[in-house]
């Protein structure tokens, strides 16, 4: 028998296939069609055995549908931005786009060994200009519908990337990429508008009826819908007395699911980044221990502190704010616990139900007043017909979190406490008759921060105009390009590179400076498999009956590790 010659028999063999055209899709078919699409790859080099695992599953699946008698269209690209790209060619003194084109024909040749069974004429690579021109006109299109706002706010920025990243993009406390540790850092930066759409994209999950469960509850868990209400605090002066008449500076609003719980907030607390903390304490005795634990906290990510299972730091500000409900003064804290990203930045402490507040309470002798008490509770007979205030300190081994009676609660003592409890409706109710209270509803996701502070990614199109302001650049200008002759390995930017940062304004003709920062690579791949059911359109990123003819996705072969990135995005 002779021997199977794998050097010898599977490169003839797979050149017939191409000549022969096996793996191009047709258009015309009458076959039932069925879109088999495996995430494209990042070309940091050779693939290894992971690509194979993940695009031989891909494979199987479409040769078994085409054997089946599908018009399968199964295509292959590169995702081929970012921060690897760049930082290799610094290294070794090339060009991203040198480096990236090798990587993406070597890989090209090996998935060719591979033998699998893609449509090359649908090549779709991220950083050709045919197709992030495309990515600058979705920017556009958003632009002019609202969905993209430029603002400044504390955002999370890599040291060693030196860049900014979404909170998607920080895995406990560290950079996604290169496991540096993330900072805090006030900048002014490009979003696109994804909380338009929180609720939108909760609703739609139940769509999703081929999506795994952990992947969808994911997608749940990060949107994180709340529905509470906000509480006006009223901010006393420097002598601990409130206005009769509060101004609007006089407010402070905090987002809280439990409003039956407000008899027992014994101490308010500001996340870091509150804007105004440190007019609070300016000019006090408070003011350098306050401002110490700001730039403390700008080492710990926002997730990592939100996740509540480090030690907890704080600071007293010397100022007080009236609880609403009851008229108690009670003492303005700021803790690393809290995130500004999350509600209002301002949270109401109710320590004997939350058991992060617990414990804050605990380091810092701060009162735990019992307001909510199982009827088994030993203290329940002792306070359940108690309206006033009897017991302020309670020896308890952690906070009571779960549903339960009201007690030392004015009037609503006796009312079932817990969310959407009659105690807490007859609360907000009173609330928003005074006109303190409103009932609301708060997501925990963010808007999508895509502002990066590199070269190799689409640039941003949009210029700065003494006179305008900030001008969209026009259509019939995209792409705007990346400049090919910068010289990154002297430290050259797209911001410090004339011939691509000046330029004139579309709107005056005045001299005007071009924006610098780049996108998010996750822009580009949030919609490249649109373009492979119309990758070579010079008049639009892809007709939409060619996109619907395809659409969606029959087989999709990924990371779970996108969930609440790439999937997320695209949706």
């Amino acid at each position: 028998m002779k021997p199977y010659n794998p050097h010898e028999i599977e490169p003839r063999l797979q050149l017939q296939w191409e000549e022969a055209g096996l793996y191009s899709v047709d258009e015309n078919s009458d076959k039932p069609r069925k879109y088999v699409l495996e995430m494209f790859p990042y070309p940091s080099g050779d693939i290894h055995m992971g690509h194979v695992s993940n695009y031989t599953y891909g494979d199987v699946v479409a040769r078994y549908s085409k054997m089946r008698g599908f018009n399968v269209l199964h295509p292959m690209g590169w995702d081929a931005f970012g921060l690897p790209a760049e930082n290799a060619a610094i290294k070794h003194h090339s060009h991203p786009a040198l480096w990236t084109y090798q990587n993406i024909d070597t890989q090209r040749a090996s998935f060719k060994r591979m033998g699998f069974s893609y449509d090359w004429d649908r090549t779709v690579v991220a950083c050709d200009p045919e197709y992030y021109r495309w990515g600058q006109w979705i920017f556009l299109k958003f632009w002019e519908r609202g969905l993209v706002e430029r603002r400044n706010s504390p955002v999370n920025w890599c040291p060693s990337c030196a860049t900014v990243l979404a909170n998607e993009q920080v895995t406990e406390g560290r950079c996604w990429r290169c496991n540096s540790e993330v900072e805090k850092r006030d900048l002014t930066q490009w979003y696109f508008k994804i909380t338009d759409y929180a609720q939108e994209l909760l609703d739609d999950l139940d769509q999703l009826t081929g999506w795994p469960e952990r992947v969808k509850q994911q997608q749940a868990n990060w949107i994180g819908r709340s529905e509470g209400a906000n509480v006006d605090f009223i901010l006393c002066d420097m002598a601990g007395n409130a206005p009769a008449e509060p101004a609007e500076d006089d407010i402070i609003t905090v987002f809280t699911t439990r409003a039956d719980t407000l008899f027992g907030c014994s101490f308010f607390v500001l996340a870091p980044e509150y804007k105004g903390l440190q007019a609070l304490v300016a000019g006090t005795e408070y003011e350098q221990p306050v401002m110490d634990l700001v730039e403390a906290a700008k080492k710990v990510s926002a997730v990592e502190r939100a996740q509540g299972d480090h030690e907890k730091h704080g600071a007293f500000t010397g100022r007080y704010v009236v609880n609403p409900i009851n008229g108690e003064k009670v003492p303005i804290w700021v803790a690393d616990y809290v995130v500004a990203d999350y509600g209002t930045g301002a949270v109401m402490a109710v320590p004997c139900g939350d058991q992060r507040d617990f414990e804050f309470a605990r380091k810092y002798n701060l009162p735990i007043i019992p307001i909510i008490l199982g009827e088994d509770d030993p203290l329940f007979p002792q306070l359940s017909g108690q309206q006033g205030r009897v017991v302020t300190e309670v020896d308890w081994p952690q906070a009571y979190a779960a549903e339960g009676i009201l007690v030392q609660s004015g009037p609503y003592t006796g009312l079932v406490g817990g969310k959407h409890s009659e105690g807490e409706a007859a609360i907000v109710a009173a609330l928003e008759e005074m006109g303190r209270g409103k009932r609301t509803v708060e997501f925990r996701l963010r808007d999508w921060l895509i502002s990066r502070q590199r070269y190799w990614g689409n640039p941003i199109p949009a210029i700065h105009c003494p006179q305008c302001g900030v001008v969209p650049v026009p259509e019939e200008d995209l792409p705007v390009r990346l400049p090919e002759d910068i010289d990154l390995a002297a430290g050259e930017t797209l911001a410090t590179h004339a011939g691509f940062a000046d330029c004139t304004c579309p709107k005056c003709g005045g001299k005007a400076r071009r924006e610098t920062d780049t996108m998010d690579t996750f822009t580009c791949s949030s919609w490249y498999y649109m373009r492979y059911t119309d990758p070579h359109n010079v008049h639009a990123p892809f007709d939409p009956a060619k996109t619907n003819a395809w659409m969606p996705v029959d087989q999709y072969i990924g990371g779970i590790e996108h969930a609440i990135l790439h999937l997320l995005y695209s949706r």
